[in-house]
C-alpha cells in the first residue's frame, strides 16, 4: 500500500494510491478525525486500512490533480537520523567509516510536504541537501533483536535531511542545531509499505540541484544496514509507532565538493529513490513575518 496525505498545510487528510495509480480520500476509513498517526499505526492501523481500501476504496472520493501533498505521517514522536552511514560519503567527509552507527535528532517541527518551498533559516549560509532513506515505525520497539526488527516497521519514505552546516559545525554543542530549522524535513510523496519495496538494500536514489546530479547511489552503499538500526537504535531508547529513522546520505553532499556548493534562494532540488517516488524543493530566503 501507499499512503498519501493531502491538503493544505496542517489540514491534511489521508489517502491512498491504488494500484492502478489512482489516489482516493481515505477520510472515510475512521471518520473526518482519521490521520496517519501514532494511534493509526498502534492500532493495526495499516491491516484495517487495507481491508477498508478492499471494501470500500472503489468507491471512495477521488483526490484531484493538482492538490497539495503534505507528509505521508502526522508529526512522530521523533526522528532519529543516522550520521556517516553511507561508505562513499564517509570517503568524502574525510571520516573514518563508524564503528557504531552515529545518532542525532532531528526536530519533528522540521516536517514538511515533497514538495513545499524549503526556507533558508535567518542567519543561514550553507544550507546543504541530503537524500535519504527513512523507516517508519509500526509497531513498539524496545531492545529489539534484529532478526526481528522487520515486525516492527511500517514502511519507508524518501526524507531530504536538509542541514545548515555553519549552525551544525561552527556553532558547538551536537549537530541538531543544523538539522532541525523550520521545513528542513520535507517527507514523501508517499509511505510505502514493506510489500511494495522488494529489497530495501538495493534501491538506486538520486538528487540533482538546478537539474545538476548531484548525488547518485544505491542503498547498497549503507554501513549498517535497516534491521540493523531499528535494533540498534532500540537498545537505546524505545521507538514508538509512527517514529521515523534516516538513515543517512551518500556522497555527493555540498560540503563535500570542491569548493564546498551551497544553497541560495530560487534554487531547485529535485530527488528521488526507486519504489519511493520523487520530490522537488525550492529554496527560498528567509522574511520577516512581523507586521
Amino acid at each position: 500500500m501507499k499512503l498519501i496525505r493531502f491538503g493544505a498545510p496542517a489540514r491534511e487528510r489521508p489517502g491512498v494510491i491504488l494500484p492502478d495509480g489512482r489516489r482516493i480520500d481515505a477520510s472515510g476509513f475512521a471518520g473526518e478525525s482519521a490521520d496517519y498517526d501514532e494511534a493509526f499505526f498502534a492500532s493495526d492501523g495499516l491491516e484495517r486500512l487495507a481491508q477498508w481500501v478492499v471494501q470500500e476504496g472503489r468507491g471512495a472520493p477521488v483526490v484531484p490533480d493538482g492538490v497539495r501533498l503534505g507528509p505521508p505521517l502526522s508529526r512522530p514522536s521523533k526522528i532519529v537520523c543516522v550520521g556517516l552511514n553511507y561508505r562513499d560519503h564517509a570517503r568524502e567527509s574525510g571520516m573514518a567509516v563508524p564503528d557504531e552507527p552515529v545518532l542525532f535528532f532531528k526536530a519533528t517541527s522540521a516536517i514538511t510536504g515533497p514538495n513545499d518551498d524549503v526556507i533558508i533559516p535567518k542567519n543561514g549560509t550553507k544550507v546543504d541537501w541530503e537524500v535519504e532513506l527513512a523507516v517508519v515505525i509500526g509497531r513498539r520497539a524496545a531492545y529489539v533483536e534484529r532478526d526481528k526488527a522487520g515486525e516492527h516497521i511500517a514502511g519507508y519514505l524518501l526524507h531530504n535531511d536538509y542541514s545548515e552546516r555553519s549552525f551544525q559545525l561552527e556553532r558547538g554543542g551536537q549537530w541538531v542545531k543544523g538539522k532541525s530549522c523550520d521545513s528542513f524535513a520535507p517527507l514523501g510523496p508517499f509511505l510505502a509499505t514493506p510489500d511494495e519495496i522488494p529489497d530495501v538494500h538495493d534501491l538506486p536514489m538520486w538528487l540533482k540541484v538546478n537539474g545538476e546530479m548531484k548525488q547518485c547511489s544505491s542503498t547498497r552503499e549503507l554501513i549498517f544496514d535497516v534491521p540493523t538500526l531499528v535494533s540498534y537504535i532500540s537498545q537505546f531508547m524505545t521507538l514508538l509507532p509512527g517514529d521515523i529513522i534516516s538513515t543517512g546520505t551518500p556522497a555527493g553532499v555540498g560540503l563535500g565538493q570542491s569548493p564546498p556548493r551551497y544553497l541560495a534562494d530560487g534554487d531547485a532540488v529535485e530527488l528521488g529513490i526507486d519504489g519511493l517516488g520523487s520530490a522537488r524543493q525550492r529554496l527560498r530566503a528567509y522574511r520577516s513575518h512581523a507586521p
